[in-house]
């Protein structure tokens, strides 16, 4: 096979017995070295190629928590507050009023030609509109009082409907669902708070979940990792366990010759004490016998609570900063060791939902019971969002060998949110405490939660790194890293995560020729424009490819 040395600019292995380089030799897909040019030529006959001679090459990106549903822009129309970076390398505007929601529902209402098919949209949040009253039917009403309309939340754990979407799926105050919104007379306003609730209004929640594992989110989901330098990424909501028909779907995309990524997906093994989750473990190491190289099936993940923003985060004492406390727990904790234990025993790797830290502490004293069943060492459960981690709770878990993923980018979309509404000043400093996980010695990584939040890790690493919310505040300086810790955990600690560090995460002789080609080195730019720097594009096991122009 012929032998590739690419010259860079600088190279920045994340192997720390050889840091920086210039030069890295490539061939059949694999890192055969990184140095200068004059020790590369040692492997053999070889072609320089100099295409990146003016860039910066770090490992291929690895987002240790995302979602399929970062590719679905085409699919349903975005209404957040942020503009928002489509897969097509359009950007979608944001919605910064109510007023501007009515109007863009409006105009997404009139393109429909069928006047049974539902409005789907996906992105808003009441929460950035404190001033006004919360989101509600009457509003969507304005909007269409015949068309059934289903707004999801920026998080994805609530949604807004109108009256015509109550009426469709037969959703009335009769019901005692946990999660239905009610105004003070007890009529229900429309919100949806967590599945069981959203999942009352079915027209709506099942068009939204179609739309998530149709061919083209698929794509657009490989596409936007592409343009944002990431060679791995997690699909943290895997529906292969729950819906084995999707497996076709899923090896047909990812094994087409132009697919630009490498997805390590997550199933979600059940969402109730009715679900087998023997049943589950077993058919997890069958799916891991039918994966190849661009779909791997490291673990499961289980969803113990909701989100901080949608006030659904179940957080001990005192709780909620202000606002009303919806905290809801999605699991039952007397049987959560008996959910969790079917993998354990089988050496199946389990990442755990976690925004409130009183669910963090059940995962916590769970994985403490698995382990003394069984003295799995190098385990790497993870707790994922792991927001309001308390010293405490970072101690135990580095005595436990636990993981965190921590949502780094909440500390600008939400962060003033957050330290104004929801959790208060003291514990908004604390959000995402980085700094403390390495004092504790807690391996971590950041992520971006895409869809919930765009994906791509210079902006994670950005939020990480300056932790500056949109009104100029900065949000616990003291747990601020270094950009070299943040490249380290979009990296090699995600991929400790994923259980995959011995074949990516850093550049070194034996490992998947996987790079991010950058513009810039980010940890040599003001850390401030760390997110602004330029994609060239990846290379993926030896392939380059090119991101699309913006």
């Amino acid at each position: 096979m012929t032998i590739t040395i690419y010259r860079a600019k600088q190279i920045r292995t994340l192997n720390p017995t050889r840091p920086t380089a210039t030069h890295v030799a490539v061939r059949d897909g694999m890192v055969l070295g990184c140095g200068d040019a004059e020790e590369l030529t040692g492997w053999g006959p070889h072609e320089l190629d100099d295409r990146f001679a003016d860039h910066v090459i770090v490992p291929g990106f690895v987002e240790a928590h995302a979602h399929v549903f970062a590719g679905v822009g085409a699919l349903v129309p975005y209404v957040g507050y942020f503009d928002r970076a489509m897969p097509d390398g359009s950007i979608a505007p944001g919605v910064r009023s109510y007023d501007a929601l009515q109007a863009r529902l409006r105009a997404l209402d009139a393109a429909l030609d069928d006047p049974e098919q539902p409005l789907v949209a996906n992105g808003f949040d009441p929460i950035y509109f404190s001033g006004e009253p919360r989101l509600t039917r009457h509003h969507l009403d304005a909007v269409s009082s015949t068309r059934p309309i289903f707004i999801q939340h920026a998080s994805g754990h609530l949604a807004t409907v109108n009256t015509a979407m109550l009426a469709r799926d037969g959703v009335d105050a009769s019901m005692t669902v946990e999660g239905l919104g009610r105004d003070a007379d007890g009529a229900l306003d429309g919100e949806l708070r967590e599945p069981p609730a959203m999942s009352l209004c079915r027209t709506g929640y099942r068009a939204a979940q179609r739309a998530n594992i149709d061919v083209a989110s698929i794509r657009g989901f490989g596409t936007t990792a592409r343009n944002t330098g990431i060679t791995t990424c997690t699909d943290l909501g895997g529906l292969l366990l729950m819906t084995p028909r999707l497996e076709e779907r899923w090896q047909t995309e990812t094994r087409a010759d132009d697919f630009p990524l490498r997805v390590a997906m997550y199933n979600i093994p059940g969402m109730d004490a009715g679900s087998d989750f023997d049943a589950a473990a077993e058919a997890l190491l069958e799916l891991r016998g039918r994966a190849h190289d661009r779909l791997r099936f490291p673990g499961v993940k289980f969803i113990l609570d909701g989100s901080i923003q949608g006030w659904t985060a179940l957080l001990n004492p005192p709780g909620y900063y202000s606002g009303e406390d919806h905290g809801q727990l999605l699991t039952v904790p007397e049987q959560f060791l008996d959910w969790l234990m079917p993998f354990h025993r089988r050496g199946i790797n389990v990442h755990m939902h976690c925004n409130g830290n009183a669910t963090q502490d059940l995962a916590i004293d769970t994985v403490d019971q698995a382990l003394r069943q069984v003295a799995w060492l190098d385990h790497r459960h993870t707790i994922t969002h792991a927001q309001l981690s308390t010293q405490a709770q970072l101690r135990r878990m580095a005595a436990l060998r636990l993981g965190a993923n921590f949502f780094a980018n909440h500390l600008w979309y939400w962060g003033d949110q957050h330290h104004d509404l929801t959790v208060g000043p003291e514990r908004a400093h604390g959000l995402e405490p980085c700094a403390s996980a390495l004092r504790e010695g807690v391996r971590f990584s950041i992520h971006s939660d895409a869809g919930v939040t765009p994906l791509g890790q210079l902006q994670t690493m950005w939020c990480a790194v300056n932790r500056v919310t949109p009104s100029g505040r900065v949000l616990g300086e003291t747990e601020r890293i270094s950009p070299a810790q943040a490249l380290r955990a979009v990296t090699i600690d995600a991929a400790w995560m994923l259980h995959m560090d011995d074949e990516i995460g850093s550049l070194e002789t034996g490992k998947a020729a996987d790079f991010a080609v950058l513009e810039e080195d980010p940890l040599e730019v003001d850390p401030m424009r760390i997110r602004d720097i330029g994609v060239w594009g990846t290379v993926l096991r030896g392939r380059v490819q090119q991101a699309d122009a913006r």
